[in-house]
């Protein structure tokens, strides 16, 4: 129960931060010595209003059937058996999927943070003077980390002082054997670190003790999935603003095709977590759908801001630029520790040398192909 409430909590807190993203990118007028250079690099180039709104459209559409194949393929394993978790392709496809989620964060999101935060439009000092996109990464990353450990910790405290009321409950010390026999317990502890169940012969009545280890690796799926999701999720609306907005066609095409790819194997890595996770069919409907509809609820959202949103406004520079750098540290952290890392440190892995090589090479893979697409978006 608290773990439900911890989640909608979550994305309680998503939904404020995406209403604070309109109201923060509400009109402001272009300042400074560089206004004329700005207002040129918003007209300048490929430019075809008509165009771009069918390819905007188009996309909407692609990119939300995209997301829900992605997300939903590990969610359906009982009909594609070989995607459940426990799977050696599962295991590969997830681990590719953390190398596009790794190469979004730092070929993706950072350098277009650093472009936010770098731009002739806002002055040279303090925004060109100090380099503030890979110090809000850098931040972020820890702050991301902590909140992890510390998250992880709780849970972890509550899940043990739960148990243990449980288990003193329960048994009073004792736990019932076959054939009317008593064994008596050192301490609660003791019995709830054993992993069994017992049948008392007398009320016909099973007696189940859920393993410590078990509760705690199940709490930290759900922390690591809340986590990648609110990454994703910041960087999904923000991409898909910039998508609304532009009129420009020659930039949205490849970034219809590229949000395509990202979004499938990206939703394929959220999917394994929330998967783990075990939640209830109402929590991962409300995952699937925020992941799923947060890029199209982005390019909607700057096709309604089109005729008052300004890319270029300062205002509009620096809330894009912080929340891409966040975004960035967020995904870094997700993909380097709590999937690369924890994958490859597992018992699988590491009873398999064989293995590891194929899924270093489905990492890179990933990464190859997600960089590769960051020549045209």
């Amino acid at each position: 129960m608290a773990s439900k409430r911890s989640s909608l909590r979550v994305f309680q807190t998503l939904s404020i931060l995406i209403t604070l993203l309109i109201l923060l990118l509400l009109p402001s007028p272009v300042r400074g010595q560089d206004a004329s250079e700005c207002e040129a690099a918003a007209s300048g180039g490929c430019y075809d209003k008509e165009k771009s709104l069918k390819l905007k459209i188009i996309a909407i559409f692609t990119i939300l059937v995209a997301s829900m194949i992605g997300i939903g393929l590990p969610l359906f394993s009982t009909a594609f058996p070989a995607l459940h978790p426990d799977r050696t392709a599962a295991l590969v496809i997830k681990i590719l999927a953390s190398g596009v989620i790794l190469s979004t964060g730092f070929m993706h999101v950072l350098p277009d943070s650093w472009n936010n935060l770098t731009s002739p439009c806002l002055p040279d000092n303090p925004w060109r003077v100090f380099p503030f996109s890979t110090f809000i990464t850098m931040v972020t990353t820890v702050l991301t980390m902590m909140m992890d450990t510390v998250a992880t910790a709780y849970f972890r405290k509550k899940g043990l002082k739960r148990m243990h009321a449980h288990c003193g409950a329960s048994h009073g010390g004792v736990i019932g054997g076959g054939g009317g026999g008593v064994h008596h317990l050192e301490s609660p502890r003791e019995g709830c670190e054993m992993e069994m169940v017992e049948q008392n012969q007398n009320d016909g009545k099973d007696h189940i003790v859920v393993s410590n280890e078990n509760e705690s690796q199940l709490l930290r799926y759900r922390i690591v999935a809340q986590v990648l999701e609110m990454g994703i999720v910041v960087h999904s609306v923000v991409i898909g603003l910039s998508m609304g907005v532009s009129n420009n066609p020659c930039t949205i095409r490849p970034l219809v095709a590229a949000m395509c790819f990202h979004q499938l194997f990206e939703g394929m890595g959220l999917g394994g977590c929330i998967l783990q996770a075990e939640y209830g069919m109402k929590m991962k409907a409300i995952m699937v759908a925020f992941f799923s509809a947060t890029t199209p609820f982005g390019i909607a959202l700057g096709l309604a801001m089109l005729n008052v949103y300004n890319e270029n406004s300062p205002t509009a520079l620096i809330v894009v630029g912080v929340l891409n750098a966040t975004s960035s540290g967020l995904l870094i952290y997700m993909a380097l520790v709590d999937l690369l890392a924890c994958d490859f440190m597992g018992p699988k892995l590491q009873a398999n040398i064989k293995l590891q090589f194929i899924c270093y090479f489905a990492a890179f893979i990933g990464m190859g192909i997600m960089s590769l697409m960051a020549k045209w978006a």
